[in-house]
């Protein structure tokens, strides 16, 4: 039996480049080489693609030396600069990309033009998801529970800083959460106790993206279910996360490694059943496939939960939740990355079912 053939795309243009160098060497050093053919495929921080054995090092090194998004950084010499004749055809392709250019659809609608399966959801799925806006929108036309926002751009903050400013206090009390909205791993994202850091925070998420998003702040117990599947999606059991600082923030997930993560979350089984329920429903508003993480809010005082946000590349690093929590529900790291090629490929050959011509002689 011959191997798959899985091209595995990590780095990007985005600020979350290097959790996506991590992301994907748990992925690749996970996969089982007997039954897969692992093609890395490395697009470096000024969007170069490269390929080679050794390219998911390169990048790494590239990293460490331009912390920075640096458009003018050059490839070294022993890594080859990708075509798709020097790839030879792929089975699947595994876009372990956070973030802008990897999350977003962008690079989704590429595979659907070449027409190669990929991990994860579609082009207007991804896009949607990865836009906290507008996904709240969804969220909110399907009856899901969400916070008190609001939504602005760029260009307006710079023009009427005030007046965003007044508009966010007249909706709600100090804290605030500012996020970019269309961004992970909680770059950007700033916890406003006061009009200062209001200001502050707006301007720092205005660095990462056109359109900002402030939040009511709660008090609140941040819950995490996985979702797997495609028409069928399934819940994993809930985890909790304990922030080592004040709030869930990059820092806190990637470089001190001292939050806690408690999985299960001590929770009651009717708020189990109620949080696999909403992920469910949140995954399939959004017409998500593959996988994604849903995010919570457990209100302290009140016992209310909130739909936070949707993932749809979560990260896979050794101390994410997603992998955690499924793993905590009876699924390994190895197979559930099996079973997301798998319903990579199913959901490929479900697509191509579609027709794509129209005889105009049949018209009526």
């Amino acid at each position: 039996m011959s191997k798959i053939r899985v091209g595995v795309i990590f780095g990007g243009q985005s600020g979350e480049h290097e959790v996506s160098l991590t992301s994907a060497q748990g992925i690749m050093a996970a996969m089982n080489r007997d039954k897969y053919e692992i093609v890395p495929i490395g697009i470096t921080k000024s969007g170069q693609w490269l390929t080679g054995n050794d390219v998911h090092r390169q990048l790494l090194e590239m990293a460490a030396a331009h912390p920075m998004i640096a458009p003018k950084i050059q490839p070294p010499a022993q890594a080859l600069t990708l075509t798709m004749p020097q790839i030879g055809p792929l089975d699947v392709v595994f876009p372990v990309l956070h973030g802008t250019f990897g999350e977003d659809g962008t690079v989704q609608g590429l595979f659907e033009l070449l027409g190669i399966p990929y991990v994860g959801s579609g082009v207007a799925a991804s896009a949607v998801t990865m836009d906290k806006a507008l996904s709240k929108d969804i969220f909110r036309s399907h009856g899901l529970p969400i916070v008190i926002h609001r939504v602005f751009l760029r260009q307006q903050w710079q023009q009427n800083p005030d007046t965003i400013i007044t508009e966010c206090e007249a909706a709600m009390p100090y804290p605030m959460f500012v996020k970019p909205a269309n961004l992970g791993s909680s770059v950007g994202v700033h916890k406003a106790k006061n009009r200062d850091g209001l200001r502050a925070g707006l301007s720092d998420a205005a660095r990462y993206d056109r359109k900002l998003i402030v939040e009511q702040g709660l008090d609140a117990r941040e819950i995490e279910v996985s979702v797997l599947g495609n028409d069928h999606p399934i819940a994993s059991l809930p985890g909790e996360i304990i922030p080592s600082r004040e709030f869930y923030s990059y820092a806190a997930k990637y470089l001190d490694q001292s939050s806690e993560l408690l999985i299960p979350a001590p929770v009651s089984p009717e708020y189990v059943e109620l949080f696999q329920k909403l992920a469910v429903m949140a995954f399939q508003a959004l017409d998500c496939a593959g996988l994604a993480r849903c995010d919570f809010l457990l209100d302290k005082q009140t016992g209310e939960v909130f739909v936070n946000e949707l993932n749809t590349m979560p990260g896979f690093t050794p101390i994410s939740m997603y992998p955690k929590l499924w793993a905590a529900s009876g699924l390994s790291y190895s197979e559930l990355i099996d079973r997301l090629i798998t319903l990579a490929l199913e959901r490929h050959a479900d697509k191509q079912q579609s027709e794509t011509t129209f005889d105009v002689s049949t018209a009526e």
